[in-house]
């Protein structure tokens, strides 16, 4: 039977933890069926290291974006000019990461949401999905995308879920995706399980965060584009599908947001 084909739609491959042996990364990666990757941007002052991995790869796609950890750090995290010309490339597919995160608030909140919503504004005139991070501030990240749908419609997802079934509903109703990680696969992650039941087929995608959040069995190692397998099957679990019929699912709804990128034959 053939390998189902699987698309990490989330991970960070200019770290040194994967970028120090890229090639045996990807390679792995094509080995367990993970067909494309998108290299996430986290700061425009070094937003040429995922498109340069985007360039030298033809399965690679990469975004543009400033984290919430870095929106006080970097001096353009508010100028939609500078987002626009780091998105000025046919391989970005996305911009972000963005959005908020209370957890560690590396950056003050006003300058996260600031920053944010610039993002998603740029996604918008662009007409690309942003990439957004959420992490112990559900209640202000809702209310900042049903703000901003209202001034004009854009897709996004929330990459790496991991906050509570309220905030996945307030996203979902008004369209955007929801993408699971490793986590998926954590003993105590119930309530992201029972989000994943609930999701709607066509909103859900899948990804590593790499190189962070190794799922079961490889909780606690460098996280990897290969490693998507053994989250792709825990969602086919919870589903009640096949990992095949989930492969193609996820790949399918992949390829409905990031639209700039093609199927590789």
């Amino acid at each position: 039977m053939p390998q189902p084909v699987i698309i990490d739609s989330h991970a960070h491959l200019d770290y040194p933890q994967l970028a120090a042996d890229l090639s045996k990364v990807l390679a792995r990666a094509e080995g367990a069926g993970v067909s494309q990757v998108i290299s996430i941007g986290v700061k425009l002052s070094n937003c040429h290291a995922p498109r340069e991995i985007a360039e030298a790869h033809n399965n690679v796609w990469f975004s543009a974006g400033v984290h919430p950890h870095e929106a006080a750090n970097e001096p353009l995290s508010c100028d939609r000019d500078a987002f626009i010309t780091a998105a000025d490339h046919p391989k970005c597919v996305a911009i972000g990461e963005a959005g908020l995160d209370y957890f560690y608030d590396y950056a003050p909140r006003t300058k996260q949401a600031e920053s944010f919503r610039v993002q998603i504004g740029v996604a918008r005139e662009l007409g690309l999905p942003i990439v957004i991070h959420a992490r112990d501030a559900d209640d202000d990240i809702a209310q900042i995308i049903e703000d901003e749908m209202v001034k004009g419609e854009f897709s996004g997802v929330l990459h790496c879920f991991s906050s509570g079934a309220a905030l996945a509903r307030r996203a979902l109703s008004i369209g955007l995706y929801i993408s699971f990680s490793g986590i998926l696969t954590f003993n105590k992650a119930k309530e992201i399980r029972e989000v994943a039941r609930f999701a709607p087929a066509d909103k859900i995608l899948v990804e590593t965060d790499a190189p962070f959040l190794a799922p079961n069995p490889h909780r606690g190692k460098t996280n990897e584009p290969a490693f998507t397998a053994y989250t792709l099957a825990r969602l086919a679990e919870v589903r009640g599908l096949s990992a095949a019929e989930m492969a193609a699912q996820t790949t399918q709804n992949t390829l409905r947001l990031f639209s700039r990128m093609e199927t590789k034959t």
